[in-house]
């Protein structure tokens, strides 16, 4: 009775083990569509053409870095299978190219799609599928909004928190000034508005001059006239890097010298201040949060000569100049971290889980002191920005980095 006790309780032990290690082996390997043993399938919509092309830059180098982590064996064993669509910046395109990606091409997630309205367009959408729209390309602050939206994540600074640096900037450099506003007329330039008002608190009547323009304008010139004939002395501009470059020209043209400010997205070397012209950019500034690819004095920083390799060997053809080029290369290494740290649970909510629970992370291209942290609570990845002024051909940082909550 003893030995048939003894090879029950062997045999209900082995049992047990072996229900453990099969449960082991299967909550080790979860797979929503677009992910298995093989591959990991992203999707992307990217203004390649219409007004906003020239972010069409940052697509490429996503897919350039991508090709780079596949060459290197993928991601836990996991090829990247990278789709990217174009929307010519129009939200209705947008919406059509998301429904592909989702429904016929059948990725896991959608990732850094560009732009304030296209992505506003098709967020309900995104949140109703629960599909990853993560690290969105675009500053608005409604991206952080995980009680409501816990499926859409931005990435980069939001346009409210660096609009309000600008603001404490003029309030200390400039307090008797006159200010006047060139904003994009949609949420990007409405969004960069309220935050530099916010910022301005009791003096935001400083702003006497508000110009909007549409994404459908040729050219920007007689806004750029109206607000010099205005008076104003401080230019706030809340553009698109062709509507920026023109407002630089025009203002040089018309002999206009006020302190001039131009939004980050639009601080690229490479793809604004060169064609607009370097000499009539000097001392034009703005904020940022990464280090400038243009710059010798990141030349021997190692985080920098890990992305001129990667230039070199990816993307030869590359500007290294153009802003949207390290911005590009920022976001796909922050997207790698998060699926590494999903390990072999690919699934949608898992995604979402480790975005949500990045700590410290410091990205080779985000300036020093600068780090991702995300919380349940926060989906705001970035949080931190320092000034900088346009000398020679280079963006020169001056002050400390500055956190939004100080800036509030």
């Amino acid at each position: 009775m003893t030995a048939v006790r003894f090879h029950l309780t062997v045999l209900s032990t082995v049992l047990v083990l072996c229900t453990a290690v099969s449960g082991s082996a299967l909550a080790q390997k979860k797979y929503d569509s677009g992910a298995s043993d093989t591959e990991i399938k992203i999707g992307n919509i990217m203004p390649y053409s219409g007004p906003a092309s020239a972010y069409g830059v940052i697509g490429k180098t996503e897919e350039a870095y991508f090709n780079k982590i596949n060459a290197e064996g993928g991601i836990n064993g996991r090829k990247i299978n990278w789709i990217s669509y174009d929307d010519a910046y129009s939200p209705p395109k947008t919406v059509e190219q998301a429904r592909k990606l989702v429904e016929s091409d059948g990725v896991l997630l959608i990732f850094n799609s560009l732009g304030t309205s296209t992505n506003s367009a098709i967020r309900k959408y995104m949140n109703e599928k629960k599909v990853p729209q993560l690290f969105v390309a675009s500053g608005a602050s409604k991206w952080n909004d995980p009680k409501n939206f816990p499926w859409t994540m931005g990435w980069q600074p939001s346009y409210a928190s660096e609009a309000r640096i600008y603001a404490k900037y003029i309030l200390k450099e400039k307090p008797d000034g006159k200010i006047g506003v060139l904003y994009q007329n949609d949420d990007f330039g409405k969004d960069y508005l309220k935050g530099l008002k916010d910022g301005l608190g009791g003096k935001a009547s400083m702003i006497v001059a508000e110009e909007s323009y549409d994404t459908s304008e040729p050219a920007i010139d007689e806004h750029v006239v109206k607000l010099k004939t205005s008076g104003v002395d401080v230019f706030v501009s809340i553009t698109t890097p062709k509507f920026a470059a023109q407002a630089i020209k025009k203002a040089a043209e018309i002999n206009w010298h006020p302190m001039h400010i131009i939004s980050n997205v639009s601080a690229s070397v490479g793809g604004v201040l060169e064609p607009a012209g370097i000499e009539i950019s000097q001392g034009i500034l703005s904020a940022t949060y990464v280090k400038d690819g243009s710059d010798p004095q990141w030349d021997n920083d190692p985080g920098m000569k890990n992305f001129y390799a990667f230039l070199d060997r990816y993307l030869p053809k590359a500007n290294r100049h153009d802003a949207a080029v390290v911005f590009g290369y920022g976001a796909a290494q922050t997207l790698v971290k998060v699926l590494k740290m999903c390990g072999d649970d690919l699934t949608r909510d898992n995604v979402m889980k480790q975005a949500a629970s990045l700590k410290d992370v410091e990205i080779d291209t985000l300036l020093p002191g600068i780090k991702i942290n995300t919380s349940p609570d926060n989906f705001a990845p970035i949080e931190q920005l320092q000034m900088m002024r346009f000398k020679g051909r280079n963006w020169e940082l001056f002050g400390d980095v500055i956190s939004s909550a100080l800036s509030q």
